[in-house]
């Protein structure tokens, strides 16, 4: 089985195990605590047995911990994909096994969104091309049971080799077995997202490919594939988020200021680092029909008052000689980034080169009546000079200010995210995929049956519980802000 660069051990087929190993464990299930179950995962060449003793020990297991829904429900713009409820599967390849811009994903759309009863599941795998998606799809999504999907796949698709018309022709044949397919399955809203692209001066750097430099070779590749997304998006009435667009202008741009070695498609050349991640994160939150519109803060220093909209309260206001503050509690956070002005693996070293901020993560101070030219503005531990004008047309808080009340309980969100989408990489490789090769003759045993489907139910509650504490970190954020005459 030919694998691509960024192919694991998983990715590849399983050896075939005779049905006396499946039975002998399932009848004798040795009593084996789940720390060592956990382990079992590491011996890929035994990935069979290892599932099927499990399945013995859960048989007899009497309990687990069962996960428990904490979010709360708001309303949803009508014209976005993400609706109160909706059930967000992320699939794709080992960039989006990476659990980066799947993680931003998720941060965003429970904490910016104003919907906290949202729910994502990661569906990465390394190695992956949209085949060997279409061959697993029914039986993996069934543990999730999505409402709304986003779909990366191309980069393994592409060959690593300049376009031919066969290759283009391969991937559209096995998009169109994926997109077939998904209506039948409950999934309301659908994101067909092009590949990625390559880096510019990482990805086989002073190799050819053909008669065009190697980067310059497979971006052409991507960007066909691109195109094939895109019309098949058209042709079935699905949202469209071109992912190459967004990290091929920004890379050209980020190069050019930040020079050769700010490497923004990884340094592998197609593996991206948080920069590059969250161009693709931007790109599929853009795709989803988000507006982007986080709440907006206004204050009039001649009334002595302030008011905020939806998902934002304001608690206190107190009025001096040349200053007026404002306490406010908001429920709807700011998307928050992290690391310098200048290294690949920050978030925010990429943001002078893409439209996040203003397309995604809009949160608006207006001050009406200052009479001075200037004002200082207090926010948080952060302050910063705006003119009279700035302040009167609003001035965008998450992006003037690189340090914001809200960074801790952000960064608490994406390590519970991280945890969360961990777990659901082990459950889906190591164990319920498998279900999918189980000799012919187990799959007609109801005994057998039925303890898989407590095995799901038992998975699912593990996950449900990581879930739940995710949701746990969406707790109001507490913030202050002062408005000070110069």
């Amino acid at each position: 089985m030919h694998c691509f660069p960024d192919c694991d051990e998983t990715a590849r087929a399983v050896p075939h195990q005779s049905e006396n190993h499946w039975v002998q464990a399932l009848r004798f299930p040795p009593p084996i605590p789940s720390s060592e179950y956990l382990l079992l995962n590491k011996n890929k060449k035994n990935l069979r047995l290892g599932l099927a003793f499990a399945l013995g020990y859960v048989l007899l297991a009497n309990s687990m911990l069962q996960g428990q829904d904490t979010s709360k429900t708001s309303e949803a713009k009508k014209t976005s994909a993400i609706t109160s409820g909706s059930r967000v599967a992320i699939i794709g390849d080992s960039i989006t096994e990476q659990k980066l811009y799947s993680k931003y994903m998720e941060a965003y759309l429970l904490a910016c969104t104003g919907l906290s009863d949202l729910h994502v599941f990661q569906f990465g795998w390394g190695g992956e091309q949209a085949g060997g998606f279409a061959a697993r799809m029914e039986n993996d999504l069934s543990v999730f049971k999505p409402t709304v999907a986003t779909f990366c796949y191309g980069m393994n698709d592409g060959g690593y080799q300049p376009y031919r018309e066969e290759i283009g022709k391969n991937y559209e044949s096995n998009m169109r077995k994926i997109l077939d397919r998904l209506q039948p399955m409950g999934i309301k809203s659908v994101v067909v997202g092009s590949p990625g692209a390559v880096d510019a001066n990482f990805f086989r750097p002073g190799q050819m490919m053909g008669d065009k430099p190697a980067h310059a070779a497979y971006n052409d590749n991507l960007a066909h594939l691109r195109d094939i997304d895109r019309n098949l998006a058209k042709e079935k009435n699905l949202l469209f988020a071109d992912v190459h667009a967004a990290m091929f202008d920004a890379m050209t741009k980020a190069q050019a200021t930040l020079g050769k070695e700010y490497d923004v498609c990884g340094r592998d050349g197609f593996h991206p680092g948080n920069n590059g991640q969250l161009l693709m994160a931007y790109a599929f939150l853009k795709g989803l029909g988000l507006d982007g519109n986080i709440g907006e803060i206004m204050v009039d220093l001649k009334g002595g008052t302030s008011s905020a909209t939806q998902g934002h309260k304001v608690t206190s206001v107190a009025r001096g000689p040349k200053d007026q503050s404002v306490s406010l509690e908001s429920s709807r956070w700011p998307f928050c980034f992290q690391g310098d002005e200048k290294s690949s693996n920050s978030t925010r070293s990429i943001l002078p080169f893409t439209g996040f901020n203003s397309d995604l993560n809009r949160l608006t101070l207006k001050v009406a009546g200052l009479e001075a030219p200037m004002a200082t503005v207090k926010w948080g531990s952060s302050e910063k000079k705006f003119t009279k004008e700035q302040l009167a047309a609003g001035i965008n808080l998450a992006a003037e200010f690189q340090s914001t009340p809200f960074d801790g309980s952000f960064q608490k969100l994406l390590d519970a995210i991280a945890n969360k989408q961990n777990f659901e990489t082990y459950m889906i490789k190591s164990i319920i995929t498998n279900f999918r090769s189980l000799p012919v003759e187990l799959t007609k045993d109801a005994e057998l049956q039925k303890g898989i489907e407590i095995f799901r139910a038992r998975l699912s509650a593990r996950q449900g519980v990581l879930d739940a504490a995710v949701h746990e970190c969406l707790v109001p954020v507490k913030h202050d802000l002062q408005i000070i005459a110069d």
